[in-house]
Parts: structure tokens; C-alpha cells; sequence
């Protein structure tokens, strides 16, 4: 099974959302392994986003992100990096296809209800940032059997 590191931004939960969201990704079957509310520091934002550091947009989404506080989330599942991707839809919620989180919910690019990591080495990287070992459950779910062959 893959992991991967999802995050409802300051708009979703202002919103009120994370909820909506957070079902929509267990209804698909992924398996919630941490998640937790918080609030991002200056220093956190500006190491997750530092592959974006020196572009003119860097200080404004950084700022952003730390205005409010987060829904940071691990999921569990097979090909769950690019299925969450799918369910997310395109960065710029008008190209998102119809049915998707940032379709649905989103508006404009520089607020689009979420993020979510876009490799394995990216969700490998953001867990270790949002999440320490021990945050991280592990368990077993009967359902999974009607999941999964």
C-alpha cells in the first residue's frame, strides 16, 4: 500500500469543508493513517513550498498558507498518490473536470481548497514535515478485504 499527504488549505477549512472532503476520500476507500488540525509556521510553509522559493509568487503563497489554519492528513491505499490527485482535479479549479474536489469547491487558482503531494519522494518528503512517527497509525480494517483482492 502507498501513502500520501493531503492537506485542506486555510480556504477549506474557513469554508467549512474539511469534513466534506475528508469523507469523500474515505467513501473512496483510502484509509486515514494521521490527521490533524493546525496552524502553519512561517518556517514550515516556507520549507514545504521551498522548491517555489525565489519565484514571484513564493511570498504570496506562503503567506496564504499560514493565514489560517490546515487540515493535514496521510492517506493509505493502492495508487493512492495519483488517485488523490484525480479526486483533487486540475490546480486551477475552472479546468478541474466536473465531480472534482476543486471543481466543486474551488473558485480561483489562488484558492483552491487543497493540496496534495504529486510523487512518491514529494509524499514521502511532506509526511515527514506535517507528521512525526508517532502521529502515524497503522491498523487494520475489515473492510479492506472488500477493497482490495
Amino acid at each position: 500500500m502507498e501513502r500520501t499527504f493531503v492537506m485542506v488549505k486555510p480556504d477549506g477549512v474557513q469554508r467549512g469543508l474539511a469534513g466534506q472532503i475528508i469523507s469523500r476520500f474515505e467513501t473512496r476507500g483510502y484509509k486515514l493513517m494521521g490527521l490533524k488540525l493546525m496552524q502553519i509556521s512561517r518556517e514550515l510553509a516556507e520549507t514545504h513550498y521551498g522548491e517555489h522559493k525565489g519565484k514571484g509568487f513564493f511570498e504570496p503563497l506562503v503567506s496564504y498558507i499560514i493565514s489560517g489554519p490546515v487540515v493535514a492528513m496521510v492517506l493509505e491505499g493502492k495508487d493512492v498518490i495519483q488517485g488523490a490527485r484525480d479526486m483533487m482535479g486540475a490546480t486551477n479549479p475552472a479546468k478541474a473536470a466536473p465531480g472534482t474536489i476543486r471543481a466543486t469547491y474551488g473558485i480561483d487558482v489562488g484558492r483552491n481548497i487543497i493540496h496534495g503531494s504529486d510523487s512518491a519522494a514529494s509524499a514521502e518528503r511532506e509526511i515527514n514535515l506535517f507528521f512525526k512517527p508517532e502521529e502515524l497509525v497503522s491498523y487494520t480494517r475489515d473492510i479492506d478485504r472488500w477493497l482490495y483482492e
